[in-house]
């Protein structure tokens, strides 16, 4: 960390500055909050409000002061890593900040005065009675990702892998020094090496081995519900396994590919692309489900159950401290902090803290509700729902749609036609577009046949063109004006339609 970075940051759920002349009864409350909650970095010699470097150098006695207030104002004691960072300070002297990097703690901490704190966006928030005892079973359930997995020795671990992430985070010292000094990846117990359930999940070459189900299994189904028996409705079931980053990247590349798109002609004449559920939400989902799973719950894996008009996403455990279904959107808590900071190296999971509610904003800005979120015993499922209702002028996976938004936009950029060549091009993708569509072939024939007519017919009723029964000649005016392709035409009698400009 370098004081650029410690003066730009801004103050969240990892990080806080505070001045060398705070007390070391309040400089015990952040210490206390971090630990409780994902750890984190607090800067000393720098006002957290004015961000005006004070430095610690010249202030020798408030400094040890501070230093001891980890063994001294914290129950139990907590282990904190120190680093001095250069700077220059107020007074243009060579100076240094202290940073504190505490971890996030198997154990719930308290201040002197016996008072429980938890980091909660960028404050330190005082737990009631009842917290505490939620926070106590939290606690539980997070230590599971240190726990020594039984008859796991080093030769499991993925040392190239290690080495991958190491030189990620800039460590400078060898794969095995990592695991051994960092985060209780690997610990030494009565001369016997224990590896931790976080280091084989991350690492390990074949963490399945040990906990089977620690796996994401995708589910397509046909139509809007789950049917069982005779009535069964899976139409695609795919599993995901290996470490959870391999887990999470396959299963958000596989998921990509079911996902629909909606294209459409723009009021600028060429095609627009829109997916039915935006790709930050979908990956979202993913990561969350993974990094907020309670591994200790190991009958059952994380399903990712597609409909026709939703997603669910159902992962092991209820919901970790604080969170609740009311709050999810603006309160973090992490059971799992190792696999946490990991997939946040890897710039899976953004700043913590940040990701329900920008789900909440891309759903939103694109017409989408909100994530619902449902629990019971030692599940918990979020769901997010498509829009029924748009522009569509056919529904194909996303890799194929791309290919024909990019043909689409080349034929209108490159050759620059006048309009109405344009109108001619875009009419014939239309028609090429159409004829890859699932409808039937009388449906295809009778859409095409129209399109045929285009020029000859601007203002058009579909029965004269079609010749064909009125039930028929609605069926095919519902399908254009789904595709927002034509427009009724008034005062010219009743059915008449022309295709839009």
């Amino acid at each position: 960390m370098t004081i650029e970075e410690i003066l730009s940051k801004e103050e969240n759920q990892t990080f806080d500055r505070k001045s060398i002349n705070i007390s070391p009864k309040d400089l015990a409350i952040p210490i206390v909050a971090f630990a409780n909650a994902d750890g984190g970095d607090i800067a000393i010699g720098i006002t957290d409000k004015t961000r005006r470097i004070e430095g610690v150098d010249f202030e020798t006695k408030k400094l040890n002061e501070l230093l001891r207030v980890p063994f001294d104002f914290c129950n139990p004691t907590i282990k904190v890593g120190i680093e001095k960072v250069p700077c220059v300070d107020e007074k243009g002297r060579e100076n240094h900040v202290l940073v504190m990097h505490i971890d996030a703690s198997p154990q719930v901490h308290a201040n002197q005065a016996d008072d429980v704190f938890l980091r909660v966006g960028d404050k330190s928030k005082l737990q009631t009675f009842e917290e505490r005892l939620q926070l106590n079973y939290d606690k539980g359930e997070r230590y599971f990702e240190d726990k020594a997995v039984p008859d796991a020795t080093i030769d499991d671990i993925d040392m190239d892998f290690v080495k991958e992430y190491t030189d990620k985070i800039d460590y400078g010292k060898s794969p095995l020094e990592y695991l051994k000094e960092n985060r209780g990846f690997i610990k030494e117990k009565d001369g016997e090496i224990q590896i931790s359930t976080a280091a084989i999940l991350l690492f390990g070459k074949n963490p399945q081995n040990f906990f089977p189900r620690a796996r994401i299994r995708f589910i397509r189904y046909e139509g809007t519900e789950e049917k069982f028996g005779t009535e069964m409705n899976v139409i695609k079931d795919v599993i995901f396994e290996g470490t959870l980053l391999n887990m999470i990247n396959e299963a958000i590349a596989y998921l990509d590919t079911q996902v629909k798109e909606k294209t459409y002609l723009g009021p600028d004449g060429t095609f627009v692309t829109d997916e039915e559920y935006p790709k930050f939400v979908r990956q979202e989902l993913i990561v969350n489900a993974v990094t907020h799973r309670a591994y200790s719950i190991t009958g059952t894996d994380i399903q990712i159950k597609m409909f026709d008009d939703h997603i669910v996403v159902e992962s092991p455990g209820k919901l970790p401290g604080l969170v609740r279904t009311d709050n999810i959107r603006f309160t973090h808590f992490s059971r799992n902090p190792k696999i946490a900071e990991f997939l946040k190296n890897y710039k899976c999971v953004k700043e913590f803290g940040e990701g329900v509610n920008r789900m909440c904003n891309e759903l939103e800005q694109v017409g989408l509700k909100d994530p619902v979120y449902h629990t019971n015993a030692f599940m918990l499922q979020a769901v997010i729902y498509n829009s029924k209702v748009g522009k569509t002028i056919v529904e194909k996976t996303a890799d194929s749609f791309k290919k024909l938004a990019v043909a689409v936009n080349k034929s209108l950029i490159d050759y620059q036609k006048p309009a109405i060549d344009d109108k001619k091009s875009a009419v014939d993708m239309i028609k090429s577009a159409i004829e890859q569509q699932k409808y039937n072939e009388p449906s295809k024939a009778n859409i095409l046949k129209v399109y045929d007519e285009i020029e000859k017919n601007q203002i058009f009723e579909t029965k004269e063109i079609l010749d064909c029964s009125p039930s028929t000649a609605r069926a095919v005016m519902t399908k254009l004006r789904d595709m927002k392709v034509v427009k009724a035409v008034n005062g010219k009698g009743k059915g008449k339609y022309v295709f839009i400009e």
